[in-house]
């Protein structure tokens, strides 16, 4: 199973979504940082998920095995929000 984590921010704080085929598993909002919410995200995964396709702001950054998310979580963290800024960069207008 590869679930799909959705980041997003919103003013001063940072909220994920968690769902699988479409639908919601679980969420959270009002966490202080994008490594807070992979943290959250990942502790409250159903055993039977092995990875993640993670998206922050609408744009997608990687598909990552939990176990990488999980040792390496502000590279993690740090390439979605590298991915971001190219791409907003690349399209300012969108």
């Amino acid at each position: 199973m590869i679930v799909r984590i959705d980041l997003e921010r919103d003013a001063d704080a940072f909220g994920y979504r968690v769902s699988y085929d479409a639908e919601e598993l679980y969420a959270d909002g009002e966490l202080p940082s994008i490594v807070e919410c992979l943290i959250a995200a990942v502790e409250g995964m159903p055993p039977e998920a092995l990875a993640a396709e993670l998206w922050l702001g609408g744009d997608v950054s990687g598909t990552y095995p939990l176990q990488v998310i999980g040792m390496n979580v502000d590279q993690v963290a740090q390439h979605a929000q590298n991915t971001t800024a190219m791409i907003d960069e690349l399209m300012p207008d969108r």
